[in-house]
């Protein structure tokens, strides 16, 4: 069965925090097509921004980024991936948040990269779980959300139906994670190698 992933995008987000999963996926996707020709597709990606229709976003480095849906497709995921950046306007947005509620909802699994997981937190999907973030916002995390389970110096922390990861490249690490855990070790590894990275899949705590 393909899973559809759903990767949030806004204004300000982290260019590598959308596209590390991004290319995890798809390229998972596409290795396992290839060792296994005729079959379905592991995951479906797609992406959805807090943006009008057919309107780019523009992430913190300036790239722009046009989106498959906007919030008002009200497009569903099995696997909704929410990246961080400067995270004040989605924040800030009743309706964005709402509409992280109500996806991660129907999801089976939701995952975090850096401070995409203030997001998680304000829209209420977090509430007293064991999580992780950037260091630099570690502190900012436990001050906002004192109820959270804030750990440093993880690079990913599985509490079960949500993920969440520290910086950039840590997200790459807990994406690869999160494609062993859907759909195995041995694809993972082999989507890793196909990027060409070291994948840091060392111990990481379960929640």
């Amino acid at each position: 069965m393909t899973l559809r992933v759903l990767i949030l995008a806004f204004d300000g987000v982290e260019a590598l925090d959308f596209a590390g999963p991004f290319e995890v996926f798809t390229t998972a996707s596409r290795v396992s097509q290839r060792l296994n020709p005729g079959t379905e597709a592991p995951f479906e990606v797609a992406s959805v921004a807090l943006a009008s229709a057919g309107q780019p976003v523009q992430a913190r480095a300036g790239l722009r980024l046009l989106a498959d849906h906007d919030l008002a497709d009200n497009p569903t995921a099995d696997l909704l991936i929410v990246p961080g950046g400067v995270v004040d306007a989605p924040m800030a947005s009743p309706a964005t948040l709402r509409w992280i509620a109500k996806c991660a909802a129907g999801a089976q699994l939701v995952a975090s990269v850096c401070t995409g997981v203030f997001l998680l937190a304000k829209s209420g999907v977090l509430t007293q779980e064991a999580v992780t973030t950037h260091w630099e916002d570690i502190a900012d995390l436990r001050e906002q959300f004192p109820l959270l389970d804030v750990r440093e110096g993880e690079r990913w922390i599985d509490s079960g139906r949500v993920v969440s990861s520290a910086g950039i490249s840590a997200g790459i690490d807990m994406s690869l994670y999160l494609v062993e855990r859907l759909a195995g070790r041995a694809l993972a590894e082999r989507t890793a190698r196909q990027m060409d990275y070291a994948w840091n899949s060392g111990n990481h705590p379960s929640a």
